[in-house]
């Protein structure tokens, strides 16, 4: 795999480390600013709606330029929306840098998976992306366990200006390894949009809303949940973040991997196992061995499901992918913003911190229904070009006359 992968990992490792990071510390935030919990999970759909709203903006400015200078841009705004937020003075403010980090997040990972994908061959596709997409499951096991550690001991604040450093290392190693694409052509924002002509794009979206969707459901209040329920201190959060990460981590090879062989059966077992966990959920999370193992599970068949619906969007979107593969992001985060936003509702109407995964759930087997009407589309839609590629070879057969039969003379 090129080397050109390994920056693109590095600035995911920083955007996933920010993301995720502020559930291991949603409850000393909420204290020192001193809202609630279910308040202080705005943070959390604050971010996720910074995406959505910034990853088909910032990656149609960004046809203008190359691919590389959009990606060190995008960087250079995550780095300042991380600082804005280690030294907000207000929730307010820490609101606004979050949402400034957030904008960067869609854009990079939609124009990144297109660099990706543009460096290998095509059966190697699901396989690169999900390499990008490596630093993001990685920050799950290092960035974001480590930064909830420091967040507890020394200051959430000294969190994100360690996020802010990891976002300068991400730009420099986009400036290095990276390799220089041309300006994109004038024409390209027209065909971009074109692209959601196709009901599959918007199908795989709806998928990536509603599956992803159910794994925020659940770890956006991990944190109480595990200390209030399962019983464990908060110091442990840390490992069992980490637990979540090497789910993540494994999913996303996984993912990767068996989506170049078969796409829609991997979705369709991944997605299935995920709502399943999620329901069985509500109840391991009162032991505290199956919490961690459910937690563990949720992580993997979560993002194996990642790889898939982005291959999935660029090949439906083949002709004009970047903008269609950065609104696929950003429905990643439609979703996450949706499952907060949920899970805060069910918890503030006194359901409990448990009553997030069965609403996880209902939002994961939404998706594989999805899943299975976009497969069967896809079947019906081969099945009218190959009757419509047969009636075309009898057409041009039938039109062309028998050599045989041709008189004399006309041959000539």
């Amino acid at each position: 795999m090129p080397l050109a992968l390994l920056a693109l990992a590095i600035g995911a490792f920083g955007i996933g480390t920010t993301e995720f990071v502020i559930m291991g510390v949603l409850p000393q935030v909420a204290g020192d600013f001193g809202v609630s919990i279910p308040t202080a999970g705005w943070l959390v759909t604050g971010y996720a709606l910074g995406v959505v709203l910034g990853a088909p903006l910032l990656t149609v400015l960004g046809t203008k330029v190359s691919r590389k200078k959009m990606l060190m841009f995008l960087m250079g705004l995550f780095v300042v929306g991380n600082a804005l937020s280690a030294f907000a003075p207000s929730f307010g403010l820490m609101l606004v840098g979050r949402v400034v980090a957030s904008l960067a997040h869609g854009a990079f990972f939609g124009i990144g998976s297109v660099v990706a994908a543009d460096l290998v061959a095509p059966e190697k596709k699901a396989s690169a992306i999900s390499l990008m997409f490596m630093g993001l499951t990685v920050a799950n096991i290092v960035g974001v366990p480590g930064g909830t550690y420091i967040g507890q001991a020394i200051g959430w604040r000294v969190t994100f200006l360690l996020v802010a450093a990891l976002g300068v290392l991400g730009l420099l190693g986009v400036a290095r390894l990276v390799p220089e694409t041309g300006r994109p052509p004038a024409a390209r924002i027209s065909a971009e949009f074109a692209a959601f002509r196709n009901v599959q794009v918007w199908l795989a979206m709806a998928m990536t809303v509603l599956g992803y969707g159910g794994v925020f459901a659940a770890i956006t209040y991990i944190t109480p949940m595990m200390t209030e329920v399962a019983g464990y201190t908060e110091g442990a959060v840390t490992w069992l973040l980490v637990l979540f990460g090497v789910g993540m981590f494994l999913g996303n090879l996984l993912g990767g991997k068996f989506a170049d062989r078969a796409l829609m059966p991997m979705l369709f077992v991944a997605l299935g196992s995920l709502s399943l966990v999620l329901f069985l959920f509500t109840a391991t999370a009162h032991d505290r061995v199956l919490a961690a193992i459910s937690l563990t599970l949720i992580g993997a068949l979560g993002f194996a499901t990642v790889p898939p619906l982005q291959k999935w969007v660029l090949d439906q979107a083949s002709a004009a992918p970047t903008l269609a593969s950065a609104a696929n992001i950003g429905a990643f985060n439609l979703g996450n913003a949706l499952a907060a936003w949920l899970g805060g509702v069910v918890i503030a109407t006194g359901l409990g911190y448990t009553s997030p995964n069965w609403v996880g759930g209902l939002l994961a087997a939404s998706a594989l229904l999805l899943a299975f009407l976009a497969a069967f589309l896809d079947r019906r839609t081969r099945r009218s070009r190959i009757v419509a590629g047969s009636a075309d070879s009898v057409t041009t057969a039938a039109a062309v006359p028998d050599a045989r039969q041709v008189p004399a003379g006309l041959g000539h």
